[in-house]
């Protein structure tokens, strides 16, 4: 019988009455870079209480499930290796790693001409995704998601991109623009490396102590088209889960330092393998993530059955554990 997690307690717990969010030297949440993806799962809207339990002074951050990079991006480390196993994500980024900013605005303006792309023309935009799908140029892949529904990335089981189209809705808007420009500014000015590799597969030898591991896995609880296996990539399932578990006990025991995003319980159903695995582990530190600032005062990591409670674990004591304004937990002796 597995160990209850009800047994964690807040640390300074007489102290701690909202969560706000934490500024340190990694910057203030005005300063973070926001990506240009609107990607399933990102964390841009966490950044100010992710960033601040990081550690200070890291070699190489690995983003090892990278996504939209919002957490890799607005890292201040020497290295940053954002990896993902959609290959063709990857792709785009290694494209704007290579380009200037000028030359990928241009190829986006003379695809958006060259198309006539607009709010309304469908039309349009089904000829720029059979264009895509024949020759996969990387930034044509950006102009698609511009115009897509919700700005999101659907493949199918053939590797063809295949999101209908974002009538009325989807653009390559100022915002995009504006967040296209700071995001690839910073990559450029990083020492940045961009890999395809499912996460079972990565290549952690050459890290060290110096380093940080931040994984975002697809969450087994909550449902999402990029975790189904139906979309010509790897699917998520408990294998997946227990999987990326032992991987972190072994980054632990091997003392690379890692964070973990994921959520214990969301909407009724709850992550009894991510559970058991804290129980089982009460070395490491759960830190809870709130998205709404208004009622954050935890007792426990029990609440109503409707609530999703997302957690940051970490195999380190994070600079801001400290902070009486953030929310610790830890486990009684």
């Amino acid at each position: 019988m597995m160990g209850s997690i009800s047994n964690v307690i807040v640390s300074n717990e007489q102290k701690v009455n909202r969560l706000m969010p934490i500024k340190n030297a990694h910057g203030s949440h005005k300063d973070f870079i926001k990506s240009p993806m609107n990607y399933i799962g990102g964390k841009y809207k966490l950044l100010n209480q992710i960033v601040p339990l990081l550690p200070n002074n890291i070699n190489t951050f690995v983003d090892l499930f990278a996504g939209g990079c919002n957490v890799g991006i607005n890292v201040d480390a020497k290295k940053v290796i954002f990896n993902d196993n959609l290959t063709h994500l990857i792709a785009m980024y290694n494209q704007f790693k290579k380009q200037d900013i000028l030359s990928i605005q241009e190829h986006i303006k003379n695809q958006i001409s060259k198309f006539d792309l607009s709010k309304e023309n469908e039309e349009g935009y089904k000829y720029l995704r059979v264009h895509y799908n024949n020759y996969k140029n990387p930034l044509d892949l950006f102009v698609l998601v511009a115009y897509s529904f919700n700005h999101q990335i659907r493949f199918n089981n053939k590797q063809k991109f295949n999101n209908p189209f974002g009538k009325n809705r989807s653009s390559y808007n100022a915002n995009m623009k504006k967040n296209l420009v700071k995001f690839v500014s910073s990559v450029h000015s990083k020492d940045a490396t961009f890999s395809s590799t499912c996460f079972n597969e990565f290549n952690f030898d050459s890290l060290s102590g110096n380093d940080v591991v931040y994984c975002d896995p697809p969450y087994l609880i909550t449902t999402g088209t990029y975790n189904d296996g139906k979309r010509g990539f790897k699917g998520w399932s408990e294998k997946e889960e227990l999987e990326l578990l032992n991987i972190l006990d072994s980054l632990d025991f091997n003392n690379i330092r890692f964070a973990l995003s994921n959520v214990v319980a969301h909407k009724g159903k709850s992550n009894d393998i991510l559970r058991k695995w804290l129980c089982q582990n009460k070395q490491y530190r759960a830190y809870c993530l709130e998205k709404n600032y208004s009622n954050s005062s935890y007792h426990t990591l029990d609440r109503s059955k409707n609530s999703s409670i997302e957690i940051l674990v970490t195999n380190y004591i994070p600079p801001a554990s400290e902070n009486e304004s953030q929310l610790f937990f830890e486990w009684k002796n």
